[in-house]
């Protein structure tokens, strides 16, 4: 046993050294990726918390406010024409219990006059403009503004769609890959491999798990893109849970396991942007460049425009 020791405690003291010498500096190991674009300002749902969200009239103020990209979602209509709308069903939205892909584009309902701010409960967004917009009417409009666009389902027309779009427009590099599931971002790679593409929640494990095993130097990233909830807005902003001693363990346990700048910083060294949501106080703001992340996601972009040009653009994002 005690010979077992004399080779095993040695090499994994070397394999730790090793590790974290690599991490500290993964260029040694790995090219980067180069960033097409900065994202520090990110307006979610186009800035759904000062207009109603994802309309043009929030778009245009987003880009107002010097936002770096706009976070989209994306249903399907009936007649097949893709639509920024966050619900699959509209009963939220426009108090129409019927989903977005029962009707033709032509059809869909007006916004409500107000909506309720997710990531701020209490807190309505009102606006002179309630009208859905379609993808392409965005794309027109805003040809060279940098998006993301999440995909909800595995839907293969909506992300074919969404794919064949994104080529017309010349929008390969700055129009980014969104969705929670593996699944559903293989399919999107498979219709436009061309476009960048965020963590999945199973890479974002998986990225964890190689972290802490210290494998994480070594690995392969494809990911360009790291978009995050920031633990700290867990049973504050963020109730992921009904049960609020869920939430508090999940703030708990998520705080622990992602809030680590070493991380960040080896995923920045290699060229994956780390972007923070959806944040809505300049002390959430203040943690998250405090991190070293690229960016913030908020329903706010005035405050966050505010945030930024009061503090050297967060130090131009770490």
């Amino acid at each position: 046993m005690s010979s077992l020791l004399s080779y095993a405690l040695p090499a994994l003291g070397s394999y730790a050294m090793l590790s974290i010498f690599f991490l500290r500096r993964p260029r040694l190991l790995h090219t980067p990726w180069a960033p097409v674009f900065l994202p520090r300002l990110g307006a979610h749902r186009a800035g759904s918390g000062e207009l109603l969200e994802n309309t043009m009239e929030a778009m245009e103020n987003s880009l107002a406010q010097r936002s770096d990209f706009l976070e989209l979602d994306c249903q399907l209509t009936r007649d097949g024409v893709v639509v920024v709308s966050h619900d699959k069903n509209l009963s939220r939205q426009s108090g129409v219990n019927r989903d977005v892909s029962s009707l033709d584009f032509e059809e869909l309902p007006l916004y409500k006059e107000e909506l309720e701010v997710y990531f701020s409960p209490g807190r309505f967004a009102h606006g002179s403009d309630r009208h859905m917009v379609s993808l392409e009417d965005v794309f027109q409009r805003f040809p060279r503004m940098p998006m993301s666009v999440e995909i909800k389902e595995e839907n293969e027309d909506l992300i074919n769609k969404i794919a064949g779009l994104v080529r017309h427009f010349d929008r390969n590099e700055i129009t980014v890959w969104a969705t929670e599931k593996s699944s559903v971002m293989k399919k999107c790679r498979a219709a436009n491999p061309e476009m960048p593409f965020s963590f999945t929640i199973g890479r974002a494990l998986w990225l964890l798990l190689l972290y802490y095993l210290g494998l994480l130097p070594f690995a392969s990233i494809p990911e360009r893109f790291f978009f995050c909830f920031l633990p700290t807005i867990i049973n504050r902003t963020y109730f992921p849970f009904s049960c609020s001693g869920l939430n508090q363990l999940a703030a708990v346990i998520s705080k622990w396991l992602i809030m680590r700048k070493s991380l960040i910083h080896h995923l920045e060294q290699r060229g994956v942007q780390v972007v923070f949501w959806c944040l809505n106080e300049e002390s959430d703001f203040e943690v998250a460049y405090g991190l070293g992340a690229s960016g913030v996601m908020t329903d706010y972009p005035t405050a966050l425009r505010r945030y930024l040009d009061n503090h050297g653009g967060a130090a131009q994002a770490s």
